[in-house]
């Protein structure tokens, strides 16, 4: 059974910094895409973050997280990581980690990741 298990949210001031994690159990995901989306209180629609195809290396961003955040994964893609930094008031929501077994295109669309964790809450006080 595929698992993944997000870690690392917290309440934090603006301007702070965070590093989530992502850990992936019952397979690895060595030819396919990693990624984090987040959803905001009040309902409104999940947001696309950031994702990583696990060949390649390719990184792709939100524009409103460009140049903030950085996504990595370890070599056997057992575990991915959300470094956040400058964090903003608007960057508080759940996070969640999304993975596909396939190189996806494009990375940003949530129904193309077929596993799911639970999320982790990020706040940003003002």
């Amino acid at each position: 059974q595929v698992q993944l298990v997000e870690s690392g949210g917290r309440l934090v001031q603006a301007g702070g910094s965070l590093k989530l994690s992502c850990e992936v159990s019952g397979r690895t995901f060595t030819r396919g895409t990693m990624a984090w989306f987040r959803q905001a209180p009040e309902g409104k629609e999940r947001e696309f973050v950031a994702s990583v195809k696990s060949t390649s290396g390719i990184t792709d961003y939100s524009d409103s997280v460009k140049g903030r955040f950085t996504i990595s994964r370890d070599d056997a893609m057992n575990t991915v990581h959300l470094q956040m930094n400058n964090l903003k008031p608007e960057d508080t929501a759940v996070y969640l980690c999304a993975a596909s077994r396939h190189a996806i295109l494009p990375t940003s669309t949530p129904t193309g990741y077929g596993y799911w964790g639970q999320g982790t809450h990020v706040t940003v006080s003002s």
